[in-house]
């Protein structure tokens, strides 16, 4: 079943019974689902055949660059903003 379709129900389940709804503490199965789903993506990945020296060398690349051009930007923005 397409995501999109699963989406709707549960903002139309959500908006009619948004009243009952107020008083039940949803965090916990909402924390719960979003473990499982990160861990059955983790054993998708798992099962894919990839070299993983070259995988590690470049994400290292990329956070190294993500982390400069993030404290580039704070210390310019920084600067101007005081």
């Amino acid at each position: 079943m397409n995501i999109i379709y699963i989406l709707i129900v549960g903002l139309i389940i959500g908006y009619l019974f948004k009243s009952s709804l107020e008083k039940v503490d949803l965090s916990k199965p909402t924390n719960l689902a979003l473990l499982l789903l990160i861990f059955f993506m983790g054993v998708e990945a798992g099962k894919v055949d990839l070299n993983a020296f070259s995988t590690f060398i470049v994400s290292m690349e990329f956070s190294v660059i993500v982390m400069v051009t993030s404290l580039l930007v704070a210390v310019f923005l920084g600067g101007r903003f005081r």
